[in-house]
């Protein structure tokens, strides 16, 4: 059976690997599907695509977009997209725009935290100049020494009501997937077990998602215990769901999950990409 992995990062995002490098280690780690979806981007797709097709592994064209929903800020997979689409390329555009300005404020937010140089730290760390990502500044912050590792800043530093933490509005729920599907692809709420809402308030985004036009939700994710793997598989099948599977990879050091390494999806669940 073939091993899928439909969510990962390269060097046009946030992740360490250029998109060369990552679809070669992902084939090495016996991936035979590997979607590429940076975040807000789809730069890295055609270097992907050459790299795919020189060692034999199927490439999904992909993007993570950034959404708000009511307080929140969750995250879209676009899967199986056309990259040059002229609606999905101006929405990401607009929300890039959106990534510089948060960037400014997150450094005033730590300036007044007694941390200077943030923004200048976190350019350091940045692979393409079209976007800056809060893992940026994450790295800056685990380099200046404020912080052992990457995840340790999200959790002191970034997190809501902490010194880096600053409010953005990005895409709506109903705009980001409408560009998905004038893309042709498929909308695939990310890591739902990540967002800190409750039971009522998860029953509250699945049916947003659903009624805006979501298609699949991530059930296998390094951000879900094996009980929300269970979770998030009910969840799919009462909301009529597709199933969908990705480490989230960003690069080695950083990411618990390797490429490869994602269970089989629970039974009982359709595969996102059984509709392909």
């Amino acid at each position: 059976m073939p091993r899928y992995d439909l969510h990962a990062h390269s060097t046009y995002s946030d992740g360490l690997l250029a998109p060369a490098a990552l679809v070669e280690r992902a084939a090495a780690r016996g991936v035979d599907v590997l979607a590429l979806t940076d975040h807000d981007d789809t730069g890295g797709l055609a270097e992907a695509t050459a790299a795919a097709n020189a060692c034999g592994l199927t490439l999904v064209a992909g993007a993570e977009l950034s959404v708000s929903w009511e307080v929140h800020t969750v995250h879209v997979v676009a899967l199986a997209i056309d990259p040059a689409n002229r609606i999905l390329d101006d929405g990401l555009a607009a929300i890039r725009c959106g990534r510089d300005a948060r960037a400014h404020r997150i450094a005033e937010s730590l300036a007044r935290a007694g941390i200077a140089g943030a923004y200048e730290g976190a350019r350091r760390f940045v692979t393409s100049d079209r976007l800056i990502s809060r893992s940026h500044f994450a790295r800056f912050l685990v380099e200046a020494g404020h912080a052992r590792e990457v995840k340790d800043v999200f959790k002191r530093y970034l997190a809501v009501g902490k010194p880096g933490y600053v409010a953005h509005a990005w895409a709506s729920l109903p705009d980001a997937i409408a560009w998905i599907h004038a893309a042709g692809g498929l909308a695939v709420l990310a890591h739902p077990g990540r967002y800190k809402v409750t039971a009522t308030g998860m029953r509250r985004l699945l049916t947003d998602f659903r009624d805006a036009g979501g298609d699949a939700i991530e059930v296998l994710s390094p951000s879900h215990t094996a009980a929300q793997c269970a979770e998030y598989a009910t969840h799919a099948r009462t909301f009529g769901f597709l199933a969908s599977a990705g480490t989230d990879y960003h690069g080695p050091g950083e990411s618990w999950l390797d490429l490869g390494d994602l269970p089989d999806l629970p039974a009982g669940v359709v595969p996102v990409w059984s509709k392909w």
